[in-house]
């Protein structure tokens, strides 16, 4: 049951619809098919990145006051979750819109993975492709000199880096100096993501890097268009 769900109701679906924009729209090109369909999920995506973004807008504004909380709250680690769940409620601050990007990134994700587990064979393909699509016999899967179905360290290792200047843009935008344990997660996060990508056919670094590149477009554009109310004091 769940195989059937899985092959025929999203296993399918996103190879035909990799396939036609890779015939279409890509000039036969599987990297950029890749690109076209990463960014056109995340305009899919988009109402809920940007009540994502406006969360974090909201998120920190009421920093300060958070931080006031876990100073007052120290020892009621309880009555703190509850006081910072009243917060968040009263600004509307929920992390479901960016749990819900995430998660469909993710499943897309290892979508793409599948596709490429067993190859790029025109069989292959040709038997899992809808009437209306049109095989595209061998694929091209080099993408600006890279063959996306094979490894690469430096794709990887872009990603990385990306990764760990977005952490550590983050950390220095806080109030608070960095603990220990943040400054490892910023240093090892990044490296771990790395090597997993790096074990991983370039298509996985291809797709987190676009979809990186549009998270900080959306980013950019809140910080020069969303305003947000300054949080009231705290009674």
């Amino acid at each position: 049951m769940f195989d059937f769900f899985w092959n025929d109701y999203l296993f399918r679906p996103l190879l035909n619809i990799l396939i036609w924009l890779y015939n279409n729209w890509a000039g036969e090109n599987l990297g950029w098919a890749v690109v076209i369909l990463t960014v056109s999920l995340r305009v899919l995506l988009l109402p809920f990145s940007i009540i994502s973004e406006r969360n974090a807008v909201r998120y920190e504004r009421l920093h300060e006051r958070i931080v006031g909380l876990e100073k007052g709250f120290k020892n009621d680690s309880v009555q703190l979750k509850e006081e910072i769940r009243k917060v968040m409620h009263q600004y509307r601050v929920s992390p479901w819109a960016k749990s819900i990007v995430l998660g469909i990134l993710g499943l897309v994700l290892v979508l793409l993975y599948q596709v490429f587990l067993g190859g790029m064979a025109p069989v292959k393909i040709a038997q899992a492709l809808y009437a209306w699509n049109d095989p595209p016999g061998v694929v091209n899967t080099i993408f600006l000199g890279f063959d996306i179905a094979k490894r690469s360290l430096l794709w990887a290792g872009i990603a990385g880096v990306w990764i760990f200047l977005d952490a550590y843009r983050a950390q220095r935008k806080s109030a608070e100096p960095a603990t220990k344990g943040e400054v490892m997660f910023i240093i090892l996060f990044p490296l771990f993501i790395l090597a997993i990508l790096w074990w991983l056919p370039m298509v996985k670094s291809l797709f987190i890097l676009t979809s990186m590149a549009f998270s900080d477009s959306i980013t950019l554009l809140r910080k020069t268009f969303i305003r947000t109310p300054k949080p009231k004091a705290a009674h």
